[in-house]
């Protein structure tokens, strides 16, 4: 009993701040995205109203009043979650072979790789994003490098474009994505790809059949850890894609900001929270049938 009550002693500091700074700001959040809002914006505390959530795919005609389909909302969700998909995608295109790479390496030369790849990201996202803004914009250096080879007579525009807001993505979720999956083969046993090789298999059906498999927690963590904060990314879409490619953090900064719809953001929020909370529990299924199969 006593041990009990030291042991609550010691980690009811770290339950009173996950309550704090994580529960009681999420509770705060989803009370308000079912808040009323006055017309100068002002959240109407203690109301019941779901309008803010049914602005996600609804809107009111200005003539009739009648709720009709608005698709705009979803087009900008649709494309958060089909960014964050294909960063995930493309990073683990890079990012395994490059961790295949890395742990085949010397421990002394691993150590040294590893440092150079998280070296750039011990500086400020937003100096890293605007670095890429100089590389891409009208005039920068991929835009003369095009002119020099030939690709093309005129600008070569880039920046405030999906393809800038993708190249962000991956640029900064990269690492992410690299070190689970050398992690999980760093760890693998060698004489499984030893076994491969002797029983004729060749370099490609080895990845295939011996790598991927036995390295899959890793992939499985890459993905979550590059999905999720692809997913409510704020700074490659704000500096890089534009109003154009804006993703649902921006759109979430607009109503908390310029617009004043705090319930309607909130409401973002939510659905927000619910898709990443989706992605953490489809990582867990997939988890459990490794576990099983394993």
């Amino acid at each position: 009993m006593i041990a009990t009550n030291r042991s609550l002693a010691l980690v009811s500091p770290a339950i009173l701040l996950l309550i704090v700074l994580l529960a009681l700001p999420l509770a705060i959040i989803v009370v308000i995205s079912f808040c009323g809002r006055t017309d100068s914006g002002a959240v109407i505390w203690g109301s019941f109203d779901t309008s803010a959530y049914t602005s996600l795919v609804f809107d009111r005609d200005f003539l009739t009043d009648a709720l009709v389909w608005n698709t705009d909302y979803l087009a900008i969700l649709r494309r958060s979650i089909v960014l964050a998909a294909m960063t995930a995608v493309i990073t683990f295109i890079i990012g395994f072979p490059t961790a295949l790479w890395i742990s085949q390496q010397p421990a002394d030369r691993r150590n040294l790789i590893l440092l150079l790849i998280t070296v750039p990201f011990w500086a400020n996202q937003l100096v890293r994003i605007y670095s890429w803004m100089i590389l891409l914009r009208t005039g920068g250096v991929f835009d003369t490098l095009a002119h020099w080879v030939g690709l093309t007579d005129g600008s070569l525009n880039l920046l405030y474009t999906p393809f800038a807001t993708g190249i962000g993505l991956v640029y900064s979720n990269l690492p992410y994505m690299i070190l689970p999956i050398y992690v999980s083969l760093e760890k693998l046993d060698r004489r499984y790809i030893e076994a491969s090789f002797d029983l004729g298999a060749g370099r490609l059906l080895t990845v295939r059949r011996i790598l991927l498999p036995l390295s899959l927690p890793g992939i499985i963590g890459g993905f979550i850890l590059v999905f999720v904060p692809s997913l409510g990314s704020f700074i490659a879409p704000e500096l890089l894609g534009g109003a154009k490619t804006a993703m649902i953090a921006n759109l979430i900064q607009d109503q908390f900001g310029e617009l004043r719809n705090w319930p309607f953001g909130a409401a973002l929020s939510v659905a927000l929270l619910a898709m990443v909370f989706g992605s953490l529990a489809i990582r867990s299924l997939l988890a459990r049938r490794l576990w099983a199969m394993s």
